[in-house]
């Protein structure tokens, strides 16, 4: 296996006639990396590409040294999208084994992964009746199944309050801990701080790639909201 998780060359998407990802390539190490930019820069599209879900153009994905999408990644990767993906009229538990049955993993995979989101709780309440907070956990835990290698997750904590927040930052942590790659999409700056290494995007492009420590010293900003901001205006003036 390669060093990189995810490799991405050249990669060119086309929606609706719009060019929304120009030729972006980036890697994904092990650890957490924030995928950072304004909403309707392309970061769930480039997500999408990273799990097989979007049709590209040309470039390459390669996930575990695998094509994005192939069949061998199927229980190696997990993904979250903003909105909940689960079904509203079963409960927690019947959610799971539902996709437990579908992923090939046992019993006790379900067990850690309600444990591993705090739905012990809650793991017989059907899903429509949960709050907001609460069924995006749950769908949080379906893509933990199988303790997956690559977790995607887009913009997993909108609408939490601060005390989820920082438990769900904790977890992607406990689970890059075990060397799996986790990839956060936000717009929230304040979250890069929480992330090791953090890939700044706008526009479809990819602007800024390191660590905030890194990035706040390149830009001389105080924290990575304003190094951001520099990165957007030294753009504009070179245009």
């Amino acid at each position: 296996m390669t060093k990189n998780v995810v490799q991405v060359r050249d990669l060119v998407v086309v929606r609706g006639g719009r060019e929304v990802l120009p030729g972006v390539s980036l890697d994904v190490p092990a650890g957490v990396t924030g995928l950072l930019g304004p909403s309707g820069c392309g970061k769930t599209t480039l997500m999408r590409c990273l799990v097989g879900a979007q049709r590209v153009r040309s470039g390459t994905v390669e996930v575990l040294d695998e094509p994005a999408g192939s069949p061998p990644l199927r229980t190696r990767v997990g993904y979250v999208t903003q909105a909940a993906s689960v079904y509203d009229d079963l409960t927690v538990a019947e959610n799971l084994a539902f996709f437990s049955r579908v992923l090939g993993v046992g019993r006790d995979a379900v067990d850690e992964a309600v444990a591993a989101v705090g739905l012990d709780d809650h793991r017989h309440q059907v899903v429509g009746r949960l709050s907001g907070g609460q069924r995006s956990r749950a769908s949080l835990a379906v893509a933990l199944l199988g303790t997956p290698d690559l977790l995607v997750l887009d913009e997993p904590t909108v609408g939490l309050d601060p005390v989820l927040r920082r438990d769900l930052w904790a977890l992607f942590h406990r689970i890059a801990d075990g060397g799996a790659a986790v990839l956060v999409s936000s717009h929230v700056m304040d979250e890069a701080e929480r992330c090791h290494r953090l890939l700044l995007m706008r526009g479809g492009r990819i602007i800024a790639d390191g660590s905030p420590a890194e990035i706040r010293d390149r830009t001389g900003a105080a924290d990575v909201e304003q190094a951001f901001l520099r990165l957007v205006e030294g753009r504009e003036e070179a245009a």
